[in-house]
């Protein structure tokens, strides 16, 4: 970690899964693109229908281990021993290194598992991850805080490295990723934001702390333009969920990109793609806005071909992510 704003090192890049597996042999495919291309790590965000924990053991057990990153688990879900435990259990598995990434969650689904909202965001997650962070290093945690309990100590197996990540969109949160995580892990954020607001949260944090400032990963949804692709239909089938949200529309305001889905999702999706929080276009146009993302201080780059597995399937969307690994990344 540089702990400084611009990164000169090129990012790895990564993939990420673009659907929820209902069955696990459905992620096979994208755990050998990993394993046989020069994509860094393979990464699945929280689901309701397939556990990502199970996926991963069984594309371990199918003889595909590859580095993983869960990114991000909402904690509502679990305990932070369970936590750390099916981190540990799935480097273990996986035999490579592992980000364990968590977030909160919307605070609709907090009241729905919790009885209420936490009553601060930040609070929790600093909670939460120092928690983790500790179990997996073998301490004897004893936590009695406002969010969570814990006393008792895990414990570690010979493994390989985990890093424990905070999601992070606004500026608290990155100053909070920057005092206690090992990852800070974005979504949907443009190059430029992170430049300007995020990276110096997340320095700020780390000084405070007295310590490097955290690896910084950012999930971008990319596509390739094509014959016949309407790029706003690839990004509201990519995108339209999280637009929706209060926490996000804040953070694309604040990156100068206003965003109303209620009243034209169209001019919506144009403005994300023109603010760069989309990334569209030829193979040229493609580098060119990672360099961006580099230069921002970004360490990883994982992408993201959701909308285009939404809109075209399976088959396309491996065809697009061998394209990017090879020609546009190289």
């Amino acid at each position: 970690m540089t702990g400084t704003a611009t990164s000169t090192a090129m990012p790895q890049y990564s993939v990420l899964m673009p659907f929820t597996p209902s069955r696990p042999e459905q992620a096979l495919p994208y755990a050998a693109l990993t394993q046989w291309t020069g994509a860094h790590r393979l990464w699945q965000g929280q689901s309701s229908v397939g556990e990502p924990h199970q996926t991963f053991a069984y594309m371990a057990a199918s003889g595909f281990r590859v580095p993983a990153g869960t990114g991000v688990t909402v904690m509502p879900l679990r305990h932070p021993y369970e936590a750390a435990l099916q981190a540990q259990s799935l480097a273990v598995t996986m035999n490579h290194p592992v980000v364990a990434g968590f977030g909160p969650g919307a605070g609709i689904l907090q009241k729905n598992l919790l009885g209420a909202p936490y009553r601060s965001q930040l609070g929790a997650c600093r909670e939460y991850v120092t928690a983790v962070r500790g179990l997996l290093d073998g301490e004897a945690v004893d936590l009695d805080g406002e969010f969570f309990r814990v006393r008792g100590r895990l414990p570690v197996q010979p493994r390989p490295e985990v890093e424990v990540g905070l999601g992070v969109l606004r500026p608290g949160m990155a100053r909070l990723a920057g005092e206690v995580a090992d990852t800070a892990i974005t979504w949907l954020t443009p190059a430029g934001y992170l430049r300007d607001v995020v990276v110096p949260a997340l320095e700020e944090g780390a000084a405070r702390a007295g310590r490097a400032r955290p690896r910084l990963v950012a999930m971008v949804p990319v596509a390739l333009a094509a014959d016949g692709r309407e790029p706003t239909d690839v990004a509201l089938a990519s995108n339209s969920a999280h637009m929706s949200l209060p926490h996000y529309r804040d953070m694309l305001r604040r990156s100068g990109i206003d965003v109303d889905m209620e009243t034209d999702p169209v001019a919506s999706a144009k403005a994300l793609i023109e603010g760069g929080a989309f990334v569209y276009g030829g193979p040229l146009d493609i580098a060119e806005a990672f360099a961006e993302y580099r230069s921002a201080g970004v360490d990883e780059i994982v992408l993201n071909v959701s909308g285009v597995f939404a809109t075209t399937g399976t088959r396309t969307a491996l065809k697009e992510l061998e394209t990017l690994l090879r020609e546009v990344l190289s």
